[in-house]
């Protein structure tokens, strides 16, 4: 229960909240964002409509066959969906618990300020910071179900789950690295891979953990001649198929690297009429404390399943 006796108030000497769980969200921040991105009216969506042609080939005809017309073969189309899901989270804070907030716990000195003046705010902000956090892996490694009812749980496709999301053209391309580390030939076969498959190199990045960014780091990279300075950072690889960043992320996977296309990526919202996109509201009062929830229903445009490439399973 939300009461003063388990949310206990506290102050430091900085005056400072901290925390060990990832906060930053790459993926969402440089798509759009909570208050960015697109806007659908329909729960389901389609992030590509693709078509695919004949494989190049050396297209020759005699004369006196080009005086009749050849048959007329049609380039079919098709679309890809995904679909948005539901983010709902609660909070609940007694009056008396509001009204004590000078109360302090732990180690209590006369004339501090605790860290939290306002526990509502608080619970509000950190539940913002959840959704963020959960859009994030949901961006990133979320399985595709679409809700056929209303009683159905509706999740989002991420990026990994875009592979073959359409049979018309080149799934996304996966590669299994069999367990190997990861080394320069295999960031060049999936650089080439992912070119020969279709992928647009217009504003690509690598969206990898902390461990496989010093790896790539290690690779990359060489210290400068500086008696006083060492190591390296790298954020950009220059590759035969243009400039690629780096985006280190605790929601990567372990073991793989995800190259993204961010120039077809977007967070896509539901509006809720006269409420917003993501939104905090008060819950209808029944008794001595603030009741209200933190509501959005948001999925993911990763757009054409070929745009993006990864290497996976990675020793």
């Amino acid at each position: 229960m939300p009461t003063t006796d388990n949310l206990l108030n506290f102050y430091d000497l900085r005056n400072e909240l901290y925390t060990a769980d990832a906060l930053n969200t790459p993926l969402l921040t440089m798509s759009g964002g909570l208050t960015g991105g697109l806007l659908t009216k329909n729960f389901d969506f389609p992030t590509s409509v693709a078509y695919a042609l004949p494989a190049a080939a050396q297209n020759v005809v005699s004369e006196t066959a080009s005086l009749a017309a050849p048959g007329a073969v049609q380039v079919a189309r098709a679309q890809v969906p995904n679909t948005c899901q539901i983010h709902h989270h609660a909070i609940q804070v007694s009056y008396k618990h509001m009204a004590s907030m000078g109360r302090l716990s732990g180690i209590a000195t006369g004339g501090v300020t605790p860290n939290v003046d306002d526990e509502v705010d608080f619970q509000v902000a950190r539940k913002l910071e959840v959704c963020a956090r959960d859009i994030e892996f949901s961006f990133i490694q979320g399985q595709f179900v679409a809700a056929g009812a209303a009683a159905d749980v509706a999740q989002t496709r991420g990026i990994t789950g875009a592979a073959g999301a359409c049979a018309l053209v080149p799934g996304g391309l996966r590669i299994d690295q069999g367990g190997n580390p990861l080394d320069l030939a295999a960031m060049q076969s999936l650089f080439l891979q992912a070119y020969d498959n279709g992928a647009m190199f217009n504003t690509p990045v690598l969206y990898v953990s902390g461990r496989l960014k010093q790896v790539i780091s290690g690779i990359y990279g060489f210290a400068p001649a500086d008696r006083n300075i060492g190591g390296v950072n790298i954020q950009q690889i220059e590759t035969d198929f243009g400039p690629i960043g780096i985006v280190t992320s605790r929601f990567a996977p372990a073991d793989t690297v995800a190259l993204i296309e961010m120039s077809v990526v977007s967070p896509v919202f539901q509006e809720v009429p006269g409420k917003g996109t993501i939104f905090y509201e008060e819950l209808a009062k029944t008794g001595g404390s603030v009741q209200g929830q933190v509501f959005g229903i948001v999925g993911f445009d990763h757009g054409p399943a070929f745009a993006h490439a990864e290497l996976w399973n990675i020793g």
